[in-house]
């Protein structure tokens, strides 16, 4: 798993390559923790598009990143998930609070 940061403004693009499971998934958590919390961003965008694989482990990052911001001014916003991820992310109902967008 290689997790890169890209800011741009007020925009944190988190760009995920590899798999995204049990077995990474408190290194990714940790992380997105680490950048996000000190920073004064208001979008943050998940660019999935190098994701080769996530399961339900995955799906608890990103859902818990989401609980633990909540409180703050940020929107979180997901990219360019291949169709395996993707069918995973609208099978959990993740759209509803971080919305797909086409381009980053």
């Amino acid at each position: 798993m290689e997790i890169r940061f890209e800011y741009k403004g007020s925009v944190l693009k988190i760009l995920l390559s590899g798999e995204l499971d049990e077995s990474n998934a408190e290194k990714v958590r940790s992380a997105l923790d680490d950048k996000i919390s000190p920073l004064h961003v208001n979008k943050i965008i998940l660019d999935l598009s190098k994701l080769s694989f996530m399961d339900s482990t995955g799906i608890g990052v990103f859902v818990g990143r989401y609980r633990k911001f909540k409180d703050k001014p940020l929107a979180f916003f997901i990219t360019q998930p291949n169709v395996t991820v993707d069918k995973i992310l609208k099978l959990s109902g993740i759209y509803n609070i971080m919305p797909k967008i086409e381009t980053a």
